[in-house]
């Protein structure tokens, strides 16, 4: 059972990565959140790995971080919530933000992630009242900022995203305009900042 991998980064794709370890290239599942925190083709990258395997197929699913991981499979314990569900949440909603979410039980959070309705959203976090989330410290003041997940940011990589670019390097883009231009920036010129680095 394959739980990490380490190696080069060869292709980045929307919903997934090819991590090439030893010679042979891996075909990994990923949120968008963790598609955001790696660095470009080409570049090293590590991931924790969660492994189904399946009569017909054997899937990778890779994880930046140990909490995501862990949300990961304690959401595929709720009815209806399959692998590509769970990264679709997990996209939309940090660690810290889902164990927030169930411990206040706010289904409306849960409603961000697509795919996930009103009945799925209460069920969701009805279901996870009680279960060992992980709690994630919060960032040190040094630590590099994380990809913006507000409505602002969210739109702008959606608006790169339609202009063809892939998720992952569109997160990264508008993440990287973010930190140059500061908090007091509208829609249009963060989608031109990201552009730029794009295009840097």
């Amino acid at each position: 059972m394959i739980a990490r991998l380490s190696g080069r980064l060869v292709e980045l794709g929307e919903g997934q990565v090819v991590l090439e370890v030893g010679g042979v290239g891996y075909l990994v599942f990923c949120s968008a959140r963790t598609l955001a925190r790696l660095g470009r083709v080409g570049e090293a990258a590590q991931l924790g790995i969660e492994t189904h395997v399946r009569e017909d197929h054997i899937h990778l699913y890779g994880f930046a971080e140990p909490a995501e991981r862990q949300c990961f499979v304690l959401l595929q314990a709720v009815q209806g919530v399959g692998a590509k569900l769970a990264l679709g949440i997990l996209g939309a909603l940090a660690p810290a933000e889902l164990a927030a979410a169930v411990a206040r039980q706010d289904a409306g959070s849960l409603r961000r992630a697509p795919g996930v309705g009103p009945k799925l959203a209460a069920r969701i976090v009805a279901e996870l009242k009680g279960r060992a989330l992980p709690v994630v410290p919060a960032p040190a003041p040094s630590a590099a900022p994380a990809p913006p997940a507000d409505a602002l940011g969210d739109d702008a990589v959606s608006a790169l995203v339609n202009l063809g670019y892939r998720q992952g390097e569109a997160a990264l883009a508008v993440d990287a305009a973010r930190r140059k231009l500061g908090e007091r920036i509208d829609l249009a010129g963060l989608i031109r900042g990201g552009l730029r680095e794009l295009s840097a």
